[in-house]
Formats: C-alpha cells, sequence, structure tokens
C-alpha cells in the first residue's frame, strides 16, 4: 500500500476525494506549527514532546493530504500518503511510522518506547514536513493563512 497512488486508495476506500472547507487547511497548519514549537522545548518531558511532535507531524501531513484534495480516517495512510501529496522520500516518512507505532503502543499499551533519537528525528522531519506544507521557514504559518 505505501506505493499506491492516493487514487487507488480511493477505489480501495483508504482515502475520500473531497476538498478541504474553507479554514480547514490554515487550521491544521497552524495547530502543527504551534504543537512543533512546543515539541522543541527542551524544558518538557521526552514524553510530552513525543506527543507534541507527533501530532504536530500528523496535523501538518493531513493538511497536505486536504490541500491534495483526500480525506482519510486512518493516521497511517496520513503519513503514507506524503509521498504523493509532498513528494516526501520514503526514508523520511519512515521515520513517522516509526513514531506512528510507537504512539499506538503508548497509546493502547500503556508501553512508553520514546527515546530521544525518536523525539529529534521526528522533530526535524516534521520540521520537513512544515517547510513543504508551508512553503515558509520551520513551524512558521505563512501569512494569510
Amino acid at each position: 500500500m505505501a506505493h499506491e497512488h492516493p487514487d487507488n486508495l480511493v477505489r480501495t476506500g483508504g482515502l475520500k476525494a473531497e476538498a478541504a472547507t474553507p479554514g480547514e487547511v490554515s487550521g491544521l497548519v497552524r495547530s502543527g506549527t504551534a504543537r512543533l514549537r512546543d515539541a522543541k522545548n527542551a524544558g518538557l518531558s521526552l514524553e510530552s514532546r513525543f506527543d507534541l511532535a507527533y501530532n504536530a507531524a500528523h496535523a501538518l501531513s493531513l493538511a497536505a493530504l486536504r490541500m491534495a484534495g483526500y480525506r482519510s480516517n486512518n493516521r497511517y495512510l496520513v503519513f503514507q500518503c506524503l509521498r504523493h501529496t509532498l513528494d516526501f522520500p520514503n526514508e523520511k516518512w519512515r521515520v513517522l511510522d516509526r513514531a506512528h507505532r510507537a504512539r499506538n503502543v503508548a497509546e493502547y499499551e500503556g508501553v512508553a518506547e520514546t527515546d530521544s533519537h525518536l523525539v529529534e528525528a521526528l522533530i526535524r522531519v516534521t520540521e520537513e514536513v512544515s517547510v513543504r506544507v508551508t512553503g515558509t521557514g520551520a513551524g512558521k504559518a505563512p501569512e494569510g493563512r
């Protein structure tokens, strides 16, 4: 599924073709950039920084998907589709895949598998998603969005 084009995922039901509503993308970008900025705060616990960075990555990746005219109820597909929505290299979205798996283990099994290397890699990749989505410097929402 990682190499399927979004239109194939629409046919199989993984995605819905749907235009973004007014303000939806800007709201996702605002949320993602605020969380990304907070994730960089070394004074927070590692778990909090991970949670903030993961949710920033999801919001910004979802913004890219919505900008492309698709919707998904599956967090994993939002990350997988970065290959098509932002021409994102596989090795970079795999960092998001690793973070997604760690998030699921923590969320559903109560076992936090967060380490500082994963958090830092997640922040770096999320910064790149932010730049590609907003067309501006990392963690800064463009004017007027």
